[in-house]
């Protein structure tokens, strides 16, 4: 990783680690809580430590376990002192501590960044948090806007940051955003790759056109340009053609797994309301079963039944493209969970849109990619890796499976001499 590559981790503590404001007040704070709880001990006691006096009504008896208290100081005022008559071509007095225009602490901004970012909208600060952060004059909505400013700068280091792992699979969908002047909803186009060890990353994240093959084709561009040279085993997406175009003119070795939850909507969104509840147990049973044999052998019996009951169409939707909804049966059982689906995607992007939804629209697009960006980061921090991380390695070494068992390769004749 480029030593220039330097993102936030989305689940930091607020406080900046170099905010020598926030750490002088806190520690003079900590000093005046102590020096008035001893002198409450002093007044109890009726004498100061060592001091000897007639009457006794106790020891002092060492302290109680440490712990945090938390406290609402608000706004320090402040007199900064001033220097005059610096002789001439010395440097001019410029404290280190407070910036001339300062008003807040890092600690204070981050806090501000951070509530933006979790949803509340920025009018909301002045009139909230006024008792919190005190009389200052750093609330207003433009000052959001400035603190975003640091969301551009993390964005754009990350996304032409080296790849150097191995990536077994990824997965890829878009989300769509109300952004902007346009009348159409804004594309972002996202990756996710899983590492040799079995965690899951955030690979690419591209404001795109729709979710064409041009735009896609860009992003996986992006990402071979940037060190993912070797191919992914499996890639995993929905139905958008322009993904699998694109996958197949930059990685063409890599296999397609279709998401088998896009393809049950879509079949339950061709069939009346009143077959939903069979057609969900149904289709549950078929990209459950154990092998792939008996997953064609329920899929073609209940696409016959749809059409003697005349539906034709959903008939259709189950069996097109069959084959690559089949491909995870080549792959370790333990790694099924996390390759039927794209719920590592969907799960964040429901996430996302519980923010954005509440913005309705946002006025300027780089701005709504930023604040997707940072909501991805934070939410992807629930990621858990896939189940049997020890099979990657056997995946990496070429070791076949079938039906999701490994099928050992016979020794040879020498070998077994």
């Amino acid at each position: 990783m480029s030593a220039r590559y330097q993102v936030l981790p989305p689940t930091a503590p607020v406080p900046a680690p170099e905010d020598v404001i926030e750490q002088l007040v806190r520690q003079g704070a900590q000093r005046l809580l102590e020096a008035a709880l001893t002198a409450e001990v002093d007044e109890f006691l009726g004498r100061a430590r060592y001091q000897r006096v007639g009457q006794l009504r106790g020891y002092r008896n060492g302290h109680l376990p440490a712990r945090s208290i938390g406290v609402g100081m608000g706004a320090v005022e402040i007199r900064q002192p001033r220097v005059s008559d610096v002789p001439e071509g010395a440097e001019p007095f410029r404290s280190e501590i407070v910036g001339r225009w300062e008003r807040r602490s890092r600690t204070q901004g981050r806090l501000l960044a951070r509530l933006y970012l979790e949803g509340l909208a920025s009018g909301d600060f002045e009139p909230v948090f006024r008792a919190l952060v005190g009389e200052t004059e750093g609330l207003s909505p433009n000052t959001i806007l400035r603190l975003k400013q640091e969301w551009e700068d993390e964005y754009r280091l990350w996304r032409c940051r080296p790849l150097g792992e191995r990536y077994v699979y990824v997965f890829a969908d878009g989300l769509y955003l109300k952004a902007g002047q346009e009348r159409e909803k804004t594309a972002v186009l996202v990756v996710i790759g899983v590492r040799a060890d079995g965690q899951k990353e955030l690979l690419a994240m591209e404001e795109g056109y729709r979710e064409s093959t041009v735009s896609w084709s860009q992003v996986l561009r992006g990402l071979r340009d940037r060190g993912l040279v070797e191919p992914p085993l499996v890639a995993v997406g929905d139905g958008a053609m322009g993904f699998w175009a694109a996958l197949d003119d930059v990685y063409p070795s890599t296999r397609h797994q279709r998401c088998w939850n896009h393809r049950a909507l879509n079949v339950l969104d061709k069939l009346p309301r009143r077959l939903h509840g069979e057609a969900r147990g149904r289709l549950h049973a078929i990209y459950e079963a154990p092998t792939r044999a008996e997953c064609a052998r329920l899929r073609a019996g209940f696409a016959q039944e749809l059409r003697a009951q005349g539906q034709a169409n959903a008939a259709d939707c189950l069996e097109r493209d069959a084959q690559d909804f089949l491909t995870f049966y080549d792959f370790p059982e333990e790694h099924w969970l996390h390759l039927r689906t794209t719920n590592p995607i969907e799960s964040i992007f429901a996430g996302v849109r519980l923010r954005t939804n509440a913005a309705k629209r946002m006025r300027v697009r780089e701005n709504a990619l930023y604040l997707v960006f940072k909501l991805i980061l934070r939410l992807g921090t629930n990621w858990r890796a896939i189940n049997g991380r020890n099979q990657i390695s056997l995946l990496l070494a070429g070791e076949r499976f079938v039906d999701g068992r490994l099928q050992r390769q016979p020794a040879t004749e020498g070998a077994a001499a």
